[in-house]
């Protein structure tokens, strides 16, 4: 599993942003966990912060930011809402033309000739803005 997110792997810094390490666990729960890996806690001392206590802090800002955003992604699973508002979202890979397509058994003539017969689609709301109120709610 290949978690990149702007997590500040690449500058010496932790995690300290709760949103993002939400999607993080979000996937790392979704995934079954972690193995074999986890998270890389290597940080350094940077120019502006000098002391080994900065070190310390970071540390603990970086493991307490991972904490809270695992319990709010158990709290987005418990719920449900945000999940059930995907599965409505791409509910066409339920039916039995999205299963072909899925299983890459539908070609473009036949997506063609099934686009001719229903005629212009009716695009739904993606509820973007419920989406992200949702997820909001549990930061």
């Amino acid at each position: 599993m290949l978690l990149y997110l702007v997590t500040g792997w690449d500058t010496d810094q932790f995690l300290t942003d709760i949103g993002e390490a939400t999607l993080v666990m979000l996937s790392v729960i979704r995934n079954g966990g972690l193995a074999p890996g986890g998270f890389n806690f290597d940080a350094k001392l940077r120019r502006e912060s000098t002391d080994v206590e900065d070190l310390f802090i970071a540390h603990i800002s970086g493991m307490d930011t991972l904490a809270r955003g695992l319990q709010n992604a158990a709290k987005l699973i418990e719920d449900g809402s945000l999940e059930d508002l995907v599965r409505k979202r791409y509910s066409s890979f339920d039916t039995e033309l999205g299963a072909q397509i899925e299983a890459g058994k539908a070609d473009f003539k036949m997506l063609e000739k099934k686009a001719m017969e229903w005629g212009e689609p009716k695009v739904p709301s993606a509820k973007q803005e419920l989406a992200e109120m949702i997820f909001q709610s549990v930061l």
